[in-house]
């Protein structure tokens, strides 16, 4: 009762004597230099340094300091060091077991920062070493020792038997996880005009707590208040949930002159994930662009910063740290991870207000926060320890979507699939390509279609090939594009790269009365050229005129899909932005994006290529896991790397793309692992130019056209990665559930065949089960295994496979399914190799893929074991469309399934095409070239009754153009009929 009556009360640290037990009040320095050297470590000049002098080379040298205390105990070590870059120093006292701290780049080699630790001393004489025999070491100038006061504990608790014991006393925290210790002594700082610091200066530390409900859940608001010492307050705040194994922290600092440039909520030396077999550290990139990499570093090589969330793991038993801002609104995170120099502890600390060059491309420092205001708060923090790293991670990215819910509107239709132009076509893009395209993915791939029994098909940059005049030219062309395309039963879609200006040279601004160097963003008052383009300021009244101007010309075009690119420029740290308020990069990047999704208003399908990895949850629909890859198996590999260690992010994006599936001549092999890499990312966005012939159409003709495969995207969720240990090279194998249906795709970069043997535990699924295995690329069943524990794979080069378990055998084996047009008929033929109670086959057709009606039955030959051919034609199929047919095989208890669906379409000489179509206007009629002589057009109401009848002796380039606009919107029959009685319709639709 007394510690937790104390614990809810102001204290002052050195006014509580009696209470917390007897503090002296003295310190002592010690220069370290004074000590004895060795291995090559010596006396450095230092201006700035206590006596002008450090101790260097403390990588392969080391230097002993002998101190003296009168009373054994723990004490307070402040170290002044100075380094470039970030480094680890070892401190040994007594010849005990040593302590690694990792010292932050302090400015330069002769700039001084501090840094507190903890040592246990004896009572007299003391000998304490600074080493690094792992690595380079800071140079090291003095330390000063202070007793440590009594801890005074007040205890947090969270989740299942986690708590956070925060020590009042010494403004430091440890954190279990299921009453194991991962972190200990964190503390949290804020920089401003001085630094503030939670564990020295402050003589008063108050706790409170308060019920909180939030987009979290109903939880507890727990705030530790620092005061005293004439430094402004401090809050450190932890919110924590009963539902939730995480918890979630922030801190603030209150009052006049509280802007802060950089704030850390957790900054710990002493961080153990208490499993160390193989240990690992993720950095993760802030964009997709430059081809940047994810890597997972082994833990004694790690000293990174990593963008918004680091991830220290053990790959073996997969326990692992997640730490991560969930928060983007205003700051840039980095997560700094150090594991370089210690063999089992790792230095991680929050850095909110971290920008690098080579990272978040930004060319000048974070941004301050809270200008003029009494308070500044940083990002929220989610703190987590799981018993597997990669749940650890999507629990973080579910995270993400709940604190900053999105600004676009929920995606409700079909995972997109489609084509675009920068695949292949490229800088060649003209409208009689674009139309050629739609035509192949119309007439030649019919089965190609997402569950809405559409594609996208989106032109990508070099779309102002067809608006001669440029942005504000001649929009005709576009428009013709989105009409056929909707002609065809697909989907426009269109692409721009709103925040960059590639011209670089001063101009009228489009849609406004702006010039664009008034709208650049600059650093040292020159414009920031990042990719070849200049940055646009997008909190700028010209940028947004800019914006309102093109979307608008888009929608009035009719789009449907929009991708939009190099967003990241509108994300970096500036000279000072237009709107006033906007300080830092990612407020205006909230600016900039909600203003472009405003205009949108729902109209499109929102896809972003080179963006913010986290950031843009909010805003878009589908985002590039990766970006600029095309066909080899380089490429997979560089997409998939993306893949394996950002797998999470469709917790925030409702798809995650895996950039262009380009075939064109690589080989059958390089053909497939390419198509696996999209659909192991949960999209299929195709690239070929099929505007032109090649091998590359047969091969989408065949790979584009498997339902087995297509249906593996059904649900846009991507594969998780079975290991993470690679590197910065992708895992080789990956592993998706759907209902009673497992996936394992297993990838070969190399260049030589390779065999590989997956324990079935270890990815996941159920080793002492039964499974039926079916290879999806052949569409072969292959002989089970599974039972044994797990299965061996022969994979050959450049190639994957991809496999699909069930976890009950099907009664009826089937293989060879196919479907032929033989003249006006449709044949169908199957086998089975294994039947057990197969009571019959029902044949079904359907027009749109969807409703399906039986046509037929062939009889099941009951119980069989050896290889049975079937076969079935369809007399009736409907002419000018395209039939799409399924078996459903029935057991004698009367059980069923499915299998794949086949397309077979009549319409290639025969179909009657109108475009564009609904119409209120002017309308093509495409002639049949089985229509042949005088033709005669007739339009009809839905009772028959005709509205427009004309006859044609000729026609030019088999195409008639007639006026619609006297006829009363509604639905009409348009028959074209020639001279020896051979008639086709169309449904025309007058808006």
């Amino acid at each position: 009762m007394i510690r937790t009556f104390i614990a809810r009360q102001s204290f002052a640290l050195w006014g509580l004597g009696l209470i917390l037990g007897s503090i002296p009040c003295f310190s002592q320095s010690v220069e370290v230099e004074s000590g004895t050297l060795d291995g090559g470590a010596g006396i450095q000049n230092c201006e700035s340094c206590s006596g002008q002098q450090m101790v260097g080379n403390l990588g392969t040298g080391s230097v002993i300091v002998p101190v003296q205390v009168t009373n054994a105990g723990t004490y307070r070590m402040t170290l002044s060091y100075a380094t470039g870059d970030q480094r680890t120093i070892n401190v040994t006292p007594n010849q005990q077991a040593f302590v690694p701290i990792t010292c932050p780049a302090s400015g330069g080699w002769s700039t001084v920062a501090t840094i507190d630790l903890r040592v246990t001393l004896q009572a007299g004489n003391n000998l304490i070493s600074f080493d690094n025999p792992y690595g380079y070491g800071p140079n090291v100038d003095k330390f000063e020792l202070s007793p440590l006061p009594t801890p005074l504990v007040q205890i947090i608790p969270f989740g299942i038997n986690s708590r956070i014991e925060y020590d009042l006393a010494n403004g430091t925290y440890d954190v279990y996880f299921t009453n194991t210790k991962v972190v200990a002594e964190a503390s949290a700082r804020a920089h401003s005009n001085a630094v503030y610091r939670s564990n020295a200066g402050y003589t008063s530390r108050t706790y409170t707590s308060a019920p909180v409900t939030d987009r979290f859940g109903t939880g507890t608001r727990h705030v530790i208040t620092l005061s005293g010492g004439s430094q402004l307050e401090m809050q450190q705040v932890f919110y924590t949930y009963p539902s939730r194994d995480e918890f979630y922290t922030e801190v603030l600092l209150n009052g006049p002159g509280s802007n802060c440039y950089q704030m850390s909520p957790l900054t710990s030396n002493a961080v153990d994930i208490q499993s160390n077999a193989d240990h690992r550290a993720l950095f993760v990139p802030f964009d997709n662009d430059k081809w940047v990499r994810y890597e997972a570093k082994e833990h004694r090589y790690a000293n990174f910063t990593s963008s918004e969330v680091g991830t220290l793991y053990d790959n073996t038993s997969r326990k692992g740290l997640i730490v991560g801002s969930v928060e983007h609104e205003v700051w840039k995170t980095g997560i700094n991870l150090a594991g370089e120099g210690r063999t089992q502890t790792s230095y991680v600390s929050v850095l909110a207000g971290w920008t690098n060059e080579n990272v978040t491309r930004d060319k000048r420092g974070h941004g301050w926060v809270s200008v003029g205001q009494q308070s500044c708060r940083s990002p929220r923090i989610l703190v987590n320890y799981a018993n597997d790293w990669r749940q650890g991670l999507e629990v973080y990215g579910q995270a993400n979507a709940i604190a900053e819910p999105r600004y676009v509107f929920n995606w409700t239709q079909a995972t997109p699939m489609g084509w675009n132009s920068w695949g292949a076509i490229q800088s060649d893009l003209n409208l009689t390509k674009a139309k050629q395209v739609v035509d192949f993915f119309a007439n030649e791939v019919p089965v190609f279609r997402n569950a809405d029994q559409t594609l996208y098909v989106d032109l990508d940059s070099y779309w102002d090939n067809l608006t001669p005049g440029g942005m504000t030219g001649d929009f005709s062309q576009l428009t013709e594009f989105a009409n056929y395309c909707k002609s065809k039963g697909l989907k426009p879609g269109i692409y721009w790269a709103p925040f960059v200006d590639w011209g670089k040279f001063n101009r009228t601004m489009e849609g406004s009365s702006y010039n664009y160097q008034d709208c650049w963003t600059k650093v040292n008052g020159q414009p920031l050229d990042l990719d070849g383009a200049y940055a646009l300021d997008p909190t700028h009244p010209g940028t947004k005129a800019r914006i309102a101007y093109l979307i608008n010309k888009f929608k009035a075009s009719g789009f449907e899909m929009i991708k939009i690119d190099f967003l990241a420029h509108a994300s970096l740290e500036a000279d000072s932005f237009y709107e006033p308020g906007v300080y830092t990069g990612m407020q205006a990047y909230k600016v900039g994006m909600e203003y472009l999704i405003d205009q949108l208003d729902g109209s499109m399908l929102v896809y972003a290529a080179i963006s913010p990895n986290i950031a843009t949850g909010r805003y878009v629909h589908m985002r590039r896991i990766a970006c600029d890859a095309y066909k080899g198996i380089s490429e997979t590999a560089y997409t998939l790397n993306s893949t394996t260690y950002g797998w999470w992010q469709n917790q925030m994006y409702s798809f995650i793309d895996a950039d262009h599936v380009v075939f064109a001549n690589e080989s059958e092999g390089e053909n497939r692992a390419r198509l696996a890499s999209a659909l192991v990312t949960g999209t299929l966005i195709t690239g070929d130019d099929y505007a032109s012939d090649g091998v590359w159409k047969t091969r989408s003709q065949e790979l584009l056209q498997n339902s087995d495969l297509l249906q593996i995207i059904n649900d846009g969720k991507a594969f998780r990665p079975v290991e993470g240990n690679t590197g910065w090279d992708p895992n080789a194998l990956f592993v998706k559930s759907m209902g009673n249906s497992h996936y394992v795709a297993v990838f070969n970069y190399g260049a030589e065949a390779k065999s590989f043997t997956i324990d079935l535990a270890r990815v996941g699924l159920n080793a002492q089960q039964a499974n039926q295995m079916k290879d999806l690329f052949s569409g072969s069943n292959l002989p089970s295994n599974t039972t044994a524990g797990s299965i061996t794979l022969n994979v050959p080069a450049a190639d994957v496979r991809l496999i699909q378990l069930r976890e009950s055998a099907l009664p009826v084996t089937l293989v060879n399914v196919e479907a032929k047009k033989v003249n006006r008929t449709t044949r169908l033929n199957w086998k089975t190799t294994a039947e057990v109670n197969n009571r019959e086959f029902i044949i079904e057709r359907s027009l749109d893929a969807k409703a399906f009606k039986p046509i037929g039955t062939v009889a099941g030959a009951g119980s069989s074991t050896k290889s049975i051919a079937y076969q079935f034609t369809d007399t009736t199929p409907t002419l000018n469309q395209t039939n799409y047919y399924r078996l459903k095989q029935v057991d004698l208890d009367q059980t069923f399934a499915y299998s794949k669906t086949l397309a077979v379409r009549f319409a290639d000489q025969d179909s009657l095409t109108l475009f564009p179509n609904p119409t209120h206007g002017p309308l093509t009629v495409k002639v049949p070239r089985t229509l042949v002589g005088e033709l005669r057009l007739e339009i009809t109401k839905n009772d028959g009754t005709p509205v427009l009848v004309k006859k044609y002796t000729s026609v030019a380039d088999r195409s008639i153009q007639i006026n619609v606009a006297p006829l009363n919107v509604g639905v009409y029959t348009l028959s074209l009929e020639d001279t020896e009685g051979n008639r086709r319709q169309a449904r025309l639709i007058r808006n």
